[in-house]
């Protein structure tokens, strides 16, 4: 019979065994969260059908049919049809690119305003900190909500411009927990031995401290891409977010909302009303796995 790694070593106390790399304990820790690795799996099948949608879509999704208007799930269309007789299952896939696309768009925007904020605040300290964390404040203590609302009015609605408002609305808590890690990480023995042998701040910043508090940047992030879907669709469904014809989960449920299709199609609204739920469920699982995954202190 074949003796594991660890028996071997076990009964050879001479061999020692090699030790493990972080690539390794990471994905082991995550392993263990099994909502998060089925969430991982959901996700990436969702974010795959959404690119792949031009080949995967059975039907364009903007191509009308007013005698086949509201027609239940079936065989020609497998989520049936709208009040002007598109293909659910098409929009809903050319639907998760567009609330995709302003999820990671705006995520990666606010990381860049967040940890610029934070990482400087956090490494200056004193009066700049001072300054940067009460204008935090001041656009923490604003409703969130009647500040977007507000912004898309002004603007005007669209995907780009969409983008753009989430990403300068939701970077505050990105700033406040780089702020933190900057602040423990700058009195560490390598960011002194830096700063001794005069190497410039945004060198420090950028390429030292930076680097180490990547983890809870990335949980962060997905956490935050869930709840910016969710607001994508809460606008949306307003009015305020994406425009028809272009299809987005949330534009869907706005025109789901009219009352001849809750009574003739009730199924209609759920369709797009699962996806969301099931993608922002699985974005808040996965970034509980990689929480748990990324902390030293964990279990291993």
């Amino acid at each position: 019979m074949v003796q594991s790694n660890h028996e071997t070593i076990r009964m050879n106390p001479n061999i020692q065994e090699k030790p493990e790399t972080l690539t390794k304990l990471f994905i082991r820790k995550f392993k263990k969260n099994k909502l998060a690795v089925l969430g991982a799996v959901v996700l990436l099948i969702i974010i795959l059908s959404a690119l792949l949608a031009p080949w995967i879509a059975p039907c364009n999704p903007g191509q009308t049919n007013l005698a086949n208007k509201l027609a239940p799930p079936g065989a020609d269309h497998w989520l049936g049809t709208d009040r002007f007789g598109r293909d659910v299952f098409s929009r809903l896939l050319y639907g998760g690119r567009i609330s995709l696309l302003v999820g990671f768009g705006s995520v990666a925007g606010a990381l860049v305003i967040g940890t610029t904020i934070g990482a400087v605040a956090g490494y200056c300290g004193g009066i700049i900190d001072a300054i940067l964390m009460r204008f935090v404040d001041i656009v923490i203590s604003i409703p969130s909500i009647f500040l977007l609302i507000t912004i898309v009015a002004i603007f005007q609605p669209g995907v780009e411009k969409l983008i753009f408002i989430l990403a300068i609305t939701s970077w505050t808590t990105t700033a406040r927990i780089v702020r933190g890690e900057f602040l423990s990480l700058r009195t560490r023995e390598f960011v002194l031995a830096s700063k001794t042998i005069g190497t410039r701040p945004s060198k420090i910043i950028f390429s030292h401290i930076l680097p180490n508090a990547m983890g809870p940047i990335i949980v962060t992030a997905t956490l935050l891409i869930g709840t910016v879907i969710l607001t994508e669709a809460a606008l949306s469904y307003l009015g305020l977010g994406v425009q028809p014809p272009t299809p987005s989960w949330g534009n869907m449920l706005e025109d789901a909302q009219n009352f001849t299709v809750l009574l003739k199609a009730p199924w209609y609204p759920a369709f797009p009303g699962l996806m969301i739920l099931i993608t922002v469920l699985c974005f808040n699982f996965v970034g509980d796995g990689l929480r748990d995954a990324l902390d030293p202190k964990g279990n291993l």
